[in-house]
């Protein structure tokens, strides 16, 4: 299956194909795979302005008409699931199979928003709560935000603009969105299929631009939310120049999972290293700090070693490849950087640390000294590291030392350590007998600390992009 030689932008609703400035490269190859249409300011400045002619039409649309557009996106996303995973395996490196898992979770997705767009209920509250408000009635709902910006990444490009995109149409917001430059196809193939629907004029737009080009998608005063999912560098960077408008960020995080001496080792193992190195590790809730109870230690070790040096590594296209290629030349040198630079200052390299182009091995390594970069920051690489606990308390301490605060994950058949690291736990989320790396795409997921701010997962996001609408009713005292 071959991918088309161009493929357009959507601006309000429509294909268009103004020019084929921008390369979207085979990320195993380096190949030049496709060529993709590029947004000027201009071009995102009309995607933005037919958003906010469409808000209206859009609001007005009835629940059951939000749910027959996204129940066709499930239809035609599971029609063209192969084309999908094909896409996708090539523009982001992805093993095929985990290539198919992600078309599965962004149909997943859509069924989840087709579900919840007719459940978008209020609330009846008395007010009568002191004799001052006797004969008052209260009720509130939801209502659309308006016009959002989207702004998704490389890593899930299809399921991380799925969580943007199919909460929208649920509550009925318009939209500009900018898929990440380097994987635009999975974002250009959803507006394909949002084009075959009777959606009002203007109520998406989907831009691929340059970052550096996109500058409205943040500040521009017409949309009425921002939500980004990247690193916390540029996220941040947003949020302090969007203005007005709410802000939802989804960071980056260098989540740990513990490994009480009560687990089940082989379950454990087998485990963290799909958490460590699913899709090369460029994930951000992937394994990156591996805490081991001192008692099996050695024995998980040297396991989760030899588990390791079994994985396959090459073309993502071949069914067996475990570990594809990272995003580019660039991110993998960085990472390779960063393992030098822990060995030298003291780390034990335990398997992997080879490179070749963008191709990083699957590597592990204990005693990285706290000063380095790869203890302080995302790896987002084939890249964690073990340490050593003996006292639980203190395993959620160094859980918690870190600037980010998105998952963690605990293997342990003690309730009561599971309800203390529930408490504890400077974290969105806790994992228990998994990986910090296990993501439903219904729960509310986002961090704390430099990881973010809101909840994504379907119905958190419809939150996030709707508003509040309270009605007063005064009943005068001759009808109570």
């Amino acid at each position: 299956m071959a991918l088309r030689e161009i493929y357009p932008l959507y601006l309000a609703n429509k294909a268009e194909q103004p020019n084929t400035d921008l390369e979207v490269t085979d990320k195993f190859t380096g190949a030049v795979a496709t060529r993709v249409a590029m947004a000027d300011a201009a071009t995102i400045d009309r995607g933005i302005a037919a958003a906010v002619a469409a808000a209206e039409p859009m609001a007005r649309m009835a629940a059951y008409e939000r749910q027959a557009v996204l129940a066709h996106c499930v239809r035609r996303f599971t029609e063209r699931q192969d084309e999908l995973a094909h896409a996708l395996c090539i523009e982001a490196g992805k093993p095929i199979r985990d290539s198919r898992g992600e078309v599965g979770r962004l149909i997943d997705t859509f069924r989840i928003a087709a579900e919840e767009s007719v459940r978008m209920t209020g609330e009846v509250q008395p007010l009568d709560i002191s004799a001052r408000a006797r004969g008052y009635q209260g009720m509130w709902k939801r209502v659309p935000i308006g016009p959002c910006s989207f702004v998704s990444p490389f890593n899930f490009p299809l399921n991380l603009a799925a969580h943007k995109i199919a909460p929208a149409l649920a509550v009925g917001c318009p939209f500009v969105m900018k898929p990440a430059s380097r994987t635009p196809l999975g974002a250009i193939i959803i507006g394909e299929v949002l084009a075959e629907t009777d959606l009002p004029p203007g109520a998406f737009s989907i831009l691929p631009a340059h970052r550096e080009g996109a500058d409205l998608f943040t500040t521009d005063d017409r949309l009425k939310l921002l939500s980004f999912t990247g690193s916390p560098a540029v996220g941040w960077d947003l949020k302090a120049r969007a203005g007005k408008k709410k802000v939802v960020l989804e960071l980056g995080g260098n989540a740990a999972v513990i490994i009480d001496r009560d687990a089940d080792l082989e379950d454990a193992a087998e485990r963290t290293v799909f958490g460590a190195f699913y899709q090369s590790g460029q994930s951000c809730i992937g394994v990156q700090r591996i805490i081991v109870h001192d008692e099996i230690y050695d024995a998980f070790r040297d396991l989760l070693v030899a588990k390791t040096r079994k994985l396959i590594a090459g073309n993502p296209a071949d069914e067996a490849t475990f570990i594809g290629p990272m995003i580019d030349v660039k991110e993998a040198t960085r990472l390779d950087n960063w393992i030098a630079e822990a060995h030298a200052a003291g780390a034990t390299l335990l398997c992997g640390g080879e490179r070749q182009g963008a191709m990083l091995a699957a590597t592990l390594l204990e005693n990285v000294p706290r000063a380095t970069s790869l203890y302080q920051e995302e790896a987002f690489g084939p890249v964690a590291f073990f340490s050593r606990f003996s006292d639980f308390d203190a395993a959620l301490d160094e859980v918690n030392d870190s600037k980010f605060g998105l998952q963690a994950g605990i293997f342990t058949r003690d309730l009561f350590k599971m309800l203390k690291a529930w408490d504890r736990l400077d974290v969105g989320g806790v994992v228990i007998n998994d990986v910090p790396s296990y993501r439903v795409d219904n729960m509310p997921y986002g961090g704390v600390k430099d990881s973010g701010l809101g909840r994504e997962g379907i119905r958190f996001a419809m939150e996030d992009m709707t508003e509040i609408r309270n009605l007063v009713i005064r009943r005068r005292p001759g009808d109570m």
